[in-house]
């Protein structure tokens, strides 16, 4: 094959992947509605070729509703829902489900295709196993955390299992941007400097650290339990898991923003390179509009409890997720320019 051949194959490729990435995107958001609605246990079993269709009769959607009243969520915190209410909680668990097929017969379809019309080369095939199995465990994931939330006295979903789901989806939006970012001409240009790219690794660990602790936040529904800022309205207490995920999690979003500005001016000697500077500063912008979303979403939970939600919060929260998103392609982009060891 020549190398014009070469890149055009890899540019397609890439292309897929990036569809890919859009809708691993679209996926993670679907998540954080569903799990901001309460809906994410309205769907009490596991059908993955007849699930994909919702109820289709009155009496299939009372069906689905009678198993729902059955767990503790429903008798507990959801008793006084009516069907209609049902109807609309099982819409958003039911599109996150079906947008998770979606993206599988996406990439089988597109594996299939690249691999009839041998526009893959060999160094694709194991970055290809990988990314497959990364899929299969999300979804093997997403189910175990769902029946976490289904046994006697459990309301919600366990947040371990919440914030291990939310990760597991990060790692694989971030290995299928690296993959796509390895066929593409553009960003095969590299920077390599040791000191730089130590601290893009140590922002690199904040940001995964962060994530955890905004997926406990999230599983845990800890915002409106403190929802003062910038001091948290709770006793101190390292014991109490609600006071320490607050505590961390505020206390590292400080520490990111820091580490962020003294990478951007570090980095600044680079500003002439035209893709990684646009990295660099949209990093920045989205780190500080990161750290709005959050001061503005704890605040706007004040006087929820564990039963409600006001759409306020509903829609800062999945805008604070979606920019998680974007900033952790932002952090791929950079790790995959700025490199550490020099080649002579």
């Amino acid at each position: 094959m020549n190398e014009t051949a070469l890149i055009k194959n890899n540019r397609q490729v890439a292309i897929w992947l990036l569809i890919g990435v859009g809708m691993i995107v679209i996926q993670v958001v679907l998540g954080g509605i569903t799990r901001l609605t309460e809906s994410g246990l309205s769907i009490t079993e596991w059908k993955p070729i007849t699930g994909m269709l919702p109820p289709l009769s009155e009496a299939t959607w009372q069906a689905e509703f009678d198993k729902y009243k059955n767990i503790d969520q429903f008798k507990y915190f959801h008793q006084h829902y009516t069907l209609s209410d049902f109807k609309f909680i099982f819409f958003w668990e039911w599109a996150h489900r079906f947008w998770a097929r979606l993206i599988g017969l996406v990439f089988a379809i597109g594996f299939t295709y690249f691999i009839v019309r041998k526009k893959m080369n060999k160094s694709m095939v194991l970055p290809m196993i990988v990314l497959f199995f990364l899929g299969g465990i999300q979804g093997a994931i997403g189910w175990i955390m769902v029946k976490s939330g289904l046994v006697p006295e459990k309301y919600f979903v366990g947040h371990v299992e919440l914030t291990t789901h939310f990760i597991a989806a990060l790692i694989l939006l971030f290995y299928t941007l690296w993959f796509a970012l390895s066929l593409l001409p553009s960003f095969q240009q590299k920077i390599y400097d040791n000191k730089i790219a130590g601290l893009l690794r140590i922002l690199l660990l904040s940001v995964f650290g962060q994530l955890i602790f905004g997926g406990f936040m999230a599983g845990l529904k800890a915002a409106s339990s403190a929802s003062s800022w910038p001091f948290i309205n709770l006793p101190v207490n390292f014991n109490d898991i609600v006071y320490t995920t607050h505590f961390f999690h505020r206390g590292i979003a400080y520490l990111l923003f820091g580490l962020t500005l003294i990478f951007f001016i570090s980095a600044k000697k680079y500003a002439d390179i035209s893709l990684f500077n646009k990295l660099r500063i949209g990093f920045l912008l989205l780190i500080s509009l990161q750290v709005l979303l959050g001061i503005s979403t704890l605040m706007s939970s004040s006087g929820m409890n564990a039963a409600n939600s006001n759409n306020l919060f509903i829609f800062l929260g999945v805008a604070h997720q979606f920019v998680a998103m974007i900033l952790v392609m932002f952090l791929c982009g950079l790790l995959f320019v700025l490199r550490r060891t020099s080649r002579a």
